[in-house]
């Protein structure tokens, strides 16, 4: 799977996609197993998959975002929220400007919290952006891929990051993921004191539960649920909603 997308001016007039897909990831820590690029590879690896499924306009991702909870781990970079939302109302001026007039965002980092106020700024008039996936999406996924973990206990560089990794792009996770669980409990003052507070490792969750057959469950569940955020930006798809 490639990183980012291929396409030619030709092929993408050809293709006259009329919703574009936008990966949004974040170069931050991942523990000891996974790469800094984790969020972006995540969010790519859906991008990609909803594209090919969809025929939507694939960009290039966002690679670094808002990550400020992880700063105390070397490598971590950020940019502020109000750099990422300039960057993504101006890759929607763009993209109108081009005939193309509905972007469903991915977002792999759940620390871009500014996204949900980007996004409903711009359906004030009509549907026009849509955020993927929502919590529903994130669990309903992780139902129908059997995962062992919650959303909540399973915040970060966990099971379904690593399966994910490791059935898109399986030579960029390093071993001893099998031994890097990490339980933080109740994590009530996060926004305050980030990441640090409640783990060592820079991991929360568990890891030791991933697979690659995982990974492909959990992508193969969000590109179904894609078509009613598809569905609502008015695209019309063969594909009922889920």
């Amino acid at each position: 799977m490639y990183m980012i997308t291929t396409a030619t001016s030709a092929e993408v007039a050809r293709a006259t996609p009329t919703v574009a897909v936008l990966p949004v990831g974040s170069f931050e820590q991942h523990g000891d197993h996974l790469p800094l690029a984790t969020d972006t590879l995540v969010a790519q690896a859906i991008a990609h998959a909803i594209s090919d499924a969809y025929g939507l306009l694939l960009l290039p991702p966002i690679t670094i975002s808002c990550s400020h909870e992880h700063s105390a781990w070397l490598g971590t970079v950020s940019i502020s929220s109000a750099t990422l939302a300039s960057i993504i109302r101006d890759v929607v001026a763009s993209l109108q400007r081009s005939g193309i007039h509905a972007l469903l965002l991915v977002n792999g980092h759940g620390g871009n919290y500014v996204l949900s106020n980007v996004v409903q700024e711009a359906n004030i008039d009509q549907p026009v952006m849509s955020l993927f996936p929502s919590r529903y999406d994130w669990d309903a996924a992780r139902a129908g891929a059997g995962l062992e973990t919650t959303t909540h206990d399973d915040m970060h560089a966990g099971e379904l990051e690593t399966s994910i990794l490791l059935h898109a792009y399986p030579q960029v996770a390093r071993t001893g993921y099998e031994s890097a669980d990490h339980d933080s409990g109740p994590r009530p003052h996060l926004l305050v004191y980030g990441m640090k507070a409640y783990t060592t490792s820079g991991v929360i969750g568990r890891p030791s539960a991933a697979s690659p057959q995982k990974g492909k469950l959990l992508i193969d569940g969000l590109v179904s649920l894609a078509v009613g955020h598809l569905h609502a930006l008015g695209m019309e798809t063969d594909r009922q909603d889920r």
